[in-house]
């Protein structure tokens, strides 16, 4: 994620920092012979989400890719576990988990917010896991339904400035989380206190959206690219994104932040994740084949299908840039008055 105001600095939550290597040495799939031979049975890959968000689709995508380019010749699943916006899982994950490389999954900003937030925070974190590669960027929007009264952004401010009870935003993930950020930014950036603004949480931007579109809620914050199908299907309205410019392709017509007035911007990133407990040569491994995958024009295909950006780093630079944003996002929870 990167959120970025005149008042804050910077922010790319981009999700775990450095874990040390050296010391992973006591994992139970060690070194020696045994590190040539990892893989040796199937993975998999953990959403942990419902069905249709971000993280189901990152998932689902990275399976696919790295099976049908034989890039990884085990087999390898995807299962979904949702609950409060990826908490639900990481615990179960990291107490265990932690020396099962096996099991890998994919996450974003939410692993540093849930762990710095105020309301419904986790235990556990960044430094409970280890950082493999981030894969891909995406950005933030702000969307309604295609019958919604609002043709634009400033309506619905206006509306939740009048009162904010009245107006009721939605998002794929808890309260503090990353949608829920997406969804205030705006508002907050227009003068409001975003803990007055009404917000619905979901598990996954499916629901979120299934929510919208159920006439439950009257907007919703979440990553553009999981709106792209709604949008071409005529059954929504982008009011606007959080790029620093305007995307191309099926978003060309949506304004940005700062062209509406609102001098902030908000990039979701994504990677994939490992438990505390892998060796180097593991470690090793994944860099190795992420790296390749990285610059394989079928996953290139594959980010444009799904309106994602490429944006790779493998797994000790996404840790020092994690280790850069855990201040950062803290200041930006400050800011909001969400932080523990």
């Amino acid at each position: 994620m990167v959120l970025k105001t005149n008042n804050w600095k910077t922010i790319v939550a981009a999700a775990f920092v450095a874990v040390s290597l050296t010391a992973c040495g006591t994992a139970s799939n060690g070194g020696g012979s045994d590190a040539a031979k990892y893989p040796e049975k199937p993975i998999v890959i953990t959403a942990p989400s419902g069905a249709g968000g971000g993280w189901d689709k990152t998932a689902r995508s990275l399976s696919k890719v790295l099976g049908e380019t034989k890039l990884v010749d085990q087999t390898m699943t995807v299962e979904n576990k949702p609950g409060g916006g990826g908490t639900v899982f990481l615990a179960e994950y990291v107490t265990k988990d932690k020396d099962d490389p096996y099991k890998l999954f994919v996450s974003s900003p939410p692993i540093l917010i849930n762990n710095l937030k105020k309301e419904g925070n986790s235990p556990y974190g960044y430094k409970d896991v280890t950082p493999l590669a981030q894969i891909t960027k995406d950005f933030g929007a702000i969307a309604v339904a295609a019958d919604s009264k609002y043709d634009g952004l400033q309506a619905l401010i206006d509306d939740i400035k009048a009162d904010a009870s009245k107006v009721t935003l939605a998002g794929g993930s808890a309260p503090g989380s990353m949608d829920h950020l997406i969804s205030v930014l705006p508002a907050f950036k227009s003068g409001v206190d975003p803990k007055t603004i009404k917000y619905l949480s979901y598990d996954g931007g499916g629901e979120a959206i299934a929510a919208l579109l159920g006439k439950n809620a009257d907007a919703i914050g979440t990553d553009i690219s999981s709106l792209g199908s709604y949008l071409k299907a005529g059954k929504i309205k982008i009011l606007a994104v959080t790029s620093n410019e305007r995307l191309g392709g099926d978003f060309k017509d949506v304004p940005t932040l700062k062209e509406l007035g609102l001098d902030a911007e908000f990039t979701i990133w994504r990677g994939v994740l490992g438990p505390k407990g892998m060796t180097a040569d593991q470690i090793a491994y994944w860099d190795k084949t992420l790296k390749a995958l990285s610059e394989n024009e079928a996953w290139n295909t594959e980010l444009k299908a799904n309106d994602w950006a490429s944006e790779y780093k493998k797994s000790t630079d996404f840790a020092a840039f994690l280790a850069e944003q855990e201040v950062v996002v803290q200041e930006l929870l400050t800011a909001l008055g969400m932080q523990k």
